[in-house]
């Protein structure tokens, strides 16, 4: 706790901020599903082919100002993966994941879907990772500022997702989150792009 939040302006992005943000998004992933499509298809192709199941994974996250929306991914695991509803960490070697899932986890394809969520408005490019709607109410109660999060919406990339791990803490999340709200700028989102094309080359 040794950057006290009482420190957060607590503002949000001005109007002309958010068009220039949300016009980039619209320019760039439209440009990026474009590029990406025949993958897409193909990834699509062999998750039918493996099992039969469903192609996409849907699940409840938040955005901005509290709302919801059903975030895409590429199914990496079997059918009712989480039948019991709560979540179920995947683990390095778990047995759930399929194999067409090992591949498109292992190079990130699985998060490809996500540029239609962009294109539709339910997220941006860059901004705090959306959390599940229940992890959003268990950090509340551990962390009552973590909400501060949404006054941005949702991003594919971010502070917290390039220099966080799944086990970092909510207060952790939270400040990496804030650092990109406070601090927001156009070149900001170019920097932190850019960044993130090269963690994607690493393993870890």
């Amino acid at each position: 706790f040794d950057t006290p939040l009482l420190l957060v302006r607590g503002r949000a992005l001005s109007y002309p901020q958010r068009i220039v943000k949300r016009t980039f998004d619209l320019v760039v992933c439209s440009i990026a599903l474009i590029v990406a499509s025949p993958f897409m298809l193909i990834i699509a192709a062999a998750i039918k082919l493996e099992d039969g199941g469903p192609v996409f994974f849907k699940q409840k996250r938040a955005t901005y100002d509290g709302q919801t929306f059903d975030i895409l991914k590429f199914r990496s695991m079997i059918v009712d993966a989480e039948k019991y509803g709560h979540s179920i960490p995947a683990t390095e070697k778990d047995p759930r994941i399929t194999k067409v899932g090992n591949v498109i986890r292992a190079i990130r394809f699985d998060e490809l879907p996500q540029l239609l969520n962009i294109i539709k408005g339910d997220m941006s490019i860059v901004g705090p990772r959306p959390e599940r709607v229940e992890h959003m109410e268990a950090y509340g109660k551990e962390v009552p500022e973590f909400d501060f999060r949404l006054k941005v919406k949702g991003g594919l990339t971010g502070y917290a997702q390039i220099y966080g791990k799944y086990n970092t803490s909510a207060y952790d999340k939270l400040r990496l989150d804030l650092m990109y709200i406070e601090n927001y700028s156009f070149l900001l989102d170019i920097k932190l792009i850019l960044t993130t094309l090269r963690i994607l080359m690493s393993k870890e």
